[in-house]
């Protein structure tokens, strides 16, 4: 779930509709442990999934992104618009357009410690079929962030993690 918290922006908030926060690792017994996150429209905007696309590619723009096969590297680059914290068992992300937090799975929270960095996604088409508070089972991921043309159209982010200092 979502807030917004960027008064100015060439963005349309509301086309975004509501913003959903998934974290996931892939398979560690196939030697891919990466820890994902990825940030999507349900399409309940507005103008729907056409709608939540268009201010979704505005805000990967916005940004400075592109979309693509191209992992654009936070981990080293100094200040960058989102940041991710992790806490608690929980990823929480602040960008310009919303603050959003998602519970962690065990495994992608071991990959972030050893990591320091998650392959942070944000796609420009909405995934409506990915409700919150729903299970989510592989194939149904696989599907959506499997498919090319999803992919070509995805921003694709190395983002740096934060942590709480006690």
């Amino acid at each position: 779930m979502t807030t917004a918290n960027h008064p100015r922006t060439a963005v349309d908030r509301a086309q975004l509709g509501t913003l959903v926060l998934l974290a996931w690792t892939g398979d560690p017994a196939q030697g891919h442990d990466t820890p994902y996150l990825v940030a999507y429209s349900l399409g309940d905007g507005p103008g729907g999934t056409e709608g939540a696309g268009q201010a979704t590619a505005a805000m990967i723009a916005e940004l400075g992104l592109t979309t693509g096969d191209v992992l654009h590297d936070r981990t080293r680059a100094g200040a960058f618009a989102v940041q991710l914290l992790v806490q608690g068992g929980q990823a929480v992300l602040t960008m310009p357009y919303m603050n959003a937090q998602c519970p962690a799975p065990a495994e992608w929270l071991a990959a972030v410690e050893e990591r320091g960095s998650v392959h942070f996604m944000l796609p420009t088409r909405a995934w409506p079929e990915a409700t919150p508070g729903e299970p989510l089972d592989e194939e149904v991921l696989q599907a959506f962030l499997g498919d090319e043309t999803v992919l070509k159209k995805t921003a694709h982010v190395l983002l740096p993690v934060s942590r709480l200092r006690a």
